[in-house]
């Protein structure tokens, strides 16, 4: 198989990683609040695992060098926007019923993009280092 195919190859499953996660954590954030399905809620765990490490395929697989420091800023905006944005939009739109679901599904996303991003900047020390 020629690198060219390889590297195609990485980053399709990349992406798809990428896009399974993104799917999986709105339906878990939704699926535990809005919509209860005791099915999500019991398998949580495992499903939360699962993001965990479709974050760490698409951190592995799906950025390129290139692209790296575009995705450590989105990824870092991302995953601090959703913390703090897990805090007060709880507070804020609880009143009208969706704060939890809100709250869950950056939750959600944390999972799938704190390891995303910590695997890409791990890859930029070690392409800094040279190692």
């Amino acid at each position: 198989m020629s690198k060219m195919a390889m590297k195609s190859r990485e980053n399709s499953i990349g992406a798809w990683a990428f896009l399974i996660g993104v799917i999986l954590a709105i339906v878990i954030g939704l699926g535990t609040t809005l919509i209860p399905i005791p099915e999500l809620t019991r398998f949580s765990a495992q499903i939360y695992g699962v993001l965990v490490l479709l974050g760490l395929i698409v951190g592995s697989m799906n950025v390129t060098s290139k692209d790296s420091q575009t995705f450590m800023i989105a990824g870092t905006v991302l995953v601090v926007v959703s913390r703090f944005g897990m805090e007060s939009v709880t507070g804020s739109l609880i009143g009208i019923g969706i704060g939890d679901a809100v709250s869950s599904t950056f939750g959600a996303l944390l999972a799938l993009f704190v390891p995303a991003t910590i695997i890409v900047a791990l890859k930029v020390v070690f392409s800094i280092a040279k190692v």
